[in-house]
């Protein structure tokens, strides 16, 4: 077992929130308890999805199935029945923090007014990006 991996009395846990398998034949050969230690593995780590080790089981698998739980919403059912309970038993408390704090920024912060002989103008070369009439046009004749 490793270091990050389920307890026993976690995965009698866990065990009972999962989907039970509707295909009959034979067994299989990684069970489900490697393949959740692969996802938390992975998960934990950070590291690429070919990268887990093959203790857990071949990475294709426990990526299929922690795709296939996530577009199905067995997480976010799981994750929701434990906190439920969790909540009904007062685990779960909830602080509020209120935060009054201003900050300031330093003057050469972004959109600071300039100080000195070099202002940013517009090229003369360019023309007015103000809309021309035909009641703008000099007089003359």
């Amino acid at each position: 077992m490793g270091r990050g991996d389920l307890t026993n009395g976690q995965w009698a846990r866990l065990e009972s929130l999962l989907p039970q398998g509707t295909k009959p034949g034979r067994p299989p050969v990684w069970t489900r308890w490697q393949l959740i230690n692969g996802m938390r593995w992975r998960t934990r780590t950070g590291a690429p999805w070919p990268d887990v080790p093959e203790r857990y089981a071949p990475w294709g698998r426990v990526y299929d199935l922690f795709r296939r739980w996530q577009r199905d919403g067995i997480w976010a059912r799981i994750v929701t029945q434990l906190q439920g309970e969790a909540d009904a038993k007062g685990l779960i408390t909830s602080d509020v923090n209120i935060d009054s704090t201003a900050c300031r920024t330093h003057q050469h912060a972004a959109a600071a007014a300039k100080r000195g002989t070099c202002k940013r103008s517009r090229p003369a070369a360019l023309p007015s990006s103000r809309p021309t009439m035909d009641s703008d046009a000099p007089e003359g004749g």
